[in-house]
């Protein structure tokens, strides 16, 4: 059995989950959008996207690094990576670092799956309660 330390019941792997594909979803979307570089000339509203990546990516650092085992580590590491490089790619933009949409995109998408795999898991009733 696997011990789990945020992960701990199936409703929380479910609003987690539900969460990641939110944001994988959003985060397709955002990448049809143009990024420019943030600068002190930038609006308010790009200085504060980036706030919000900082806070994310802060936050989902600190769970990746209380979590208990490997497949839990993964899953808010792959989620800290995405929010990383929104972050990167907010302060940056488009043209400083190009790959972060396709980063961004694949990295939700291998925590749905993870996130796919603790759910089963707990639907088989080998992760510890």
């Amino acid at each position: 059995m696997r011990r789990y330390v945020i992960l701990t019941n199936r409703k929380r792997v479910i609003i987690a989950l539900v969460h990641t594909v939110a944001f994988l979803l959003l985060a397709v979307y955002t990448g049809t959008l143009l990024v420019r570089p943030l600068h002190a000339g930038s609006p308010a509203s790009g200085w504060i996207i980036a706030g919000v990546y900082v806070a994310i990516t802060t936050a989902l650092l600190a769970l990746a690094a209380i979590s208990g085992n490997a497949i839990e580590r993964i899953y808010f590491g792959l989620c800290t990576t995405s929010a990383g490089f929104g972050l990167a790619r907010q302060i940056l933009g488009d043209a400083g670092i190009s790959a972060a949409v396709y980063v961004r995109v694949a990295m939700l998408a291998c925590a749905v799956a993870m996130g796919a795999v603790i759910l089963r898991e707990y639907r088989s009733g080998s992760a510890a309660d």
